[in-house]
């Protein structure tokens, strides 16, 4: 483990611009099986968004620094930990409350305003849990988020394909009924293999310290699905916005870390071998969960 915070990992800028290409794809997938008539019952209902939103930015944060300051790690391990807690859900979130049988919409409409709100609550969940624990404090002091840019990658990513996905369902459906269920296996394979090409070009690192960070992300991943669980049954929230609430937290979009990551903080080895990590991982309690859920309709 000597050294990793010291040690910064491969990743083109290329490599990057794939990475937002196939995680737009993702989105697009899950968006053309939404109509706008699944989001107005929300406007209706706001409560299920709020406690999702709650569970995202302040609950998963705040258990994460409790994670932080037990285990004490190396400081960009802890950084890693605390940026990815900060992070929105991930795109692939959408699609395994879909295949969960939880509320889809609820899960987009988490994601798309959760992501939204990255822009300013992302950097200060980073800011002020990172700032708080000291080890990593001298890190932050070196480094600066640019919230323009987040937009921009936000928008291309998320925004956009969700707007033309459900566009594309309520003027074509004979089209998006052929495409959705293709769409939807094609977009989460290529999603995985390019998580293992990329890996595959930092694999010596990745081997050397996946060691050190694979307990912490475990743990750090069942206490989000678990925190989300809490407070969704706290709410007293149905079963089936339950579900979406609980995968939401639980699947972060490491995506957009890997991407804050190398932008902002140079590869910074602890941080990269985190998120890297939280990325097939989390995709592997995910999937698990969604075919535990899908045994049993879930109650609305």
């Amino acid at each position: 483990m000597t050294g990793i915070d010291d040690v910064t990992l491969n990743f083109s800028p290329g490599s990057l611009t794939l990475l937002n290409a196939i995680l737009a794809v993702v989105m697009f997938s899950i968006a053309i099986d939404l109509k706008p008539n699944d989001f107005s019952r929300l406007r209706r209902s706001p409560k299920p968004l709020l406690v999702g939103l709650c569970s995202q930015f302040i609950v998963l944060p705040v258990l994460t620094f409790g994670l932080v300051v037990l285990t004490d790690p190396r400081p960009s391990i802890a950084l890693g930990l605390i940026l990815v807690a900060a992070c929105p859900g991930g795109n692939i979130s959408n699609f395994i409350t879909h295949r969960a049988g939880g509320n889809a919409a609820l899960s987009v409409s988490m994601t798309a305003f959760a992501t939204v709100g990255a822009i300013v609550l992302t950097p200060i969940n980073i800011a002020l849990w990172g700032g708080l624990y000291e080890p990593t404090r001298a890190i932050l002091q070196e480094t600066q988020i640019d919230p323009v840019q987040i937009a921009i990658t936000v928008g291309l990513m998320l925004i956009l394909p969700l707007v033309l996905g459900i566009q594309l369902n309520l003027h074509r459906p004979s089209l998006t009924a052929r495409l959705r269920r293709p769409l939807q296996y094609l977009s989460m394979g290529i999603f995985i293999a390019f998580i293992v090409l990329a890996l595959a070009a930092n694999w010596g690192f990745f081997l050397a310290f996946a060691g050190a960070v694979a307990g912490l992300v475990i743990v750090h991943n069942a206490l989000a699905l678990g925190g989300g669980y809490a407070v969704a049954t706290l709410a007293r929230l149905s079963p089936f916005n339950r579900r979406a609430v609980t995968i939401e937290t639980g699947i972060q979009n490491s995506g957009l870390g890997l991407v804050l990551i190398f932008a902002f903080f140079n590869g910074l080895g602890g941080m990269a071998v985190v998120a890297a990590f939280w990325g097939i991982w989390h995709a592997i309690t995910g999937l698990g969960l969604a075919a535990l859920m899908s045994r049993t309709e879930a109650e609305r």
